[in-house]
Order: C-alpha cells, then structure tokens, then sequence
C-alpha cells in the first residue's frame, strides 16, 4: 500500500471539512439559545393551596378549589382530579358559566384546565373548580386527600382544607 499523495489528502480533508464546520456551527448556535434561556424549562407545576366548601343543609354536592402554580416554561393542563372522598360520581372538572341574558348562572363540565407557563390556575367558584359529592360527616378543618392529573407533570398528591361557604384556605 502506497502513501496518499498530496491531491487524495485534500480531498479527504475538505470532505471531512464540511460535515465537521456544519456541525461545530449548529452546536454553537444550540449553546446560545440555551445560554440565552430559550431552551425552556418543563412545566413545573406545584399545588400551594387547596380547600373545600362543607355542603350545607341535605345536599352533599360541594365545590373544591386549588391554587396552581407552574414554574416551568412552557403551559400544563390539568386534566383530571380524584378523591377518595368524592362518592360514587367522582370528581368533575367545571367551569361557572352564565346564560346569554346574564340572569341564571350553571356550571359546565370541561375536560382540562390551562396552567400557564410561569403562572397559576386559581380555581374559585366563578371560574374552574372541582365538583364533587361529600360524605357526611366532614367538619371545617377536616383535610381531604386529591389527586391532580396533569397532561405533561404526571399526577400530584395534595389536601383541601374543608371550609365554610366562602370560605378560603
């Protein structure tokens, strides 16, 4: 075997040249936009207070509320709650609605709930909250276990403090 001539050895290194300098631009490029922070951080998501209303009277049907927040950078969405505590119907996403008048007021099941990147879904009973049927029994103070369903944060174990009517956490 013979030693490459001088012609063999440029071509060989400008066909290595080019592949190498596209790569060594693309990674500098990629180093930038991630030291420039616009890589973005997942969603970070962090229940910081929940409560829920003691039914009044006969009915057991309550609302429960919780302040979410996400860190991260880009949105979440909750997609579902649990309770052991909700009864046979479980626990409902829903969001206050009025009718076109403006005279009579419902709640209307959704199926998710945006939290939005660097911010917080706060559920309060004119916006989302969580329906759900109580058990006798609960007295304020009580806490409830939950689990929030995220679409991209997995699930999340957190507690409502059971209040009155118009009661906060």
């Amino acid at each position: 075997m013979s030693a490459p001539d001088g012609r063999r050895l440029g071509e060989a290194l400008r066909a290595v040249a080019a592949p190498v300098v596209a790569s060594a631009v693309a990674l500098a490029g990629l180093s930038a936009w991630v030291a420039s922070g616009n890589a973005g951080v997942p969603a970070r998501i962090d229940v910081v207070a929940g409560s829920v209303y003691l039914p009044y009277g006969e009915l057991r049907h309550t609302s429960a509320m919780f302040v979410v927040s996400n860190a991260g950078d880009v949105d979440d969405r909750l997609i579902a709650v649990t309770s052991p505590a909700a009864g046979d119907r479980g626990a409902t996403l829903a969001r206050h609605r009025a009718t076109a008048g403006g005279g009579a007021a419902f709640k209307e099941v959704v199926g998710s709930a945006v939290v939005p990147a660097r911010g917080s879904l706060e559920m309060d009973v004119h916006g989302v909250t969580v329906l759900l049927t109580a058990p006798d029994g609960w007295e304020p103070g009580d806490t409830v276990p939950f689990t929030l369903h995220f679409e991209d944060s997995g699930r999340v174990e957190t507690e409502a403090i059971v209040v009155l009517p118009g009661g906060r956490r």
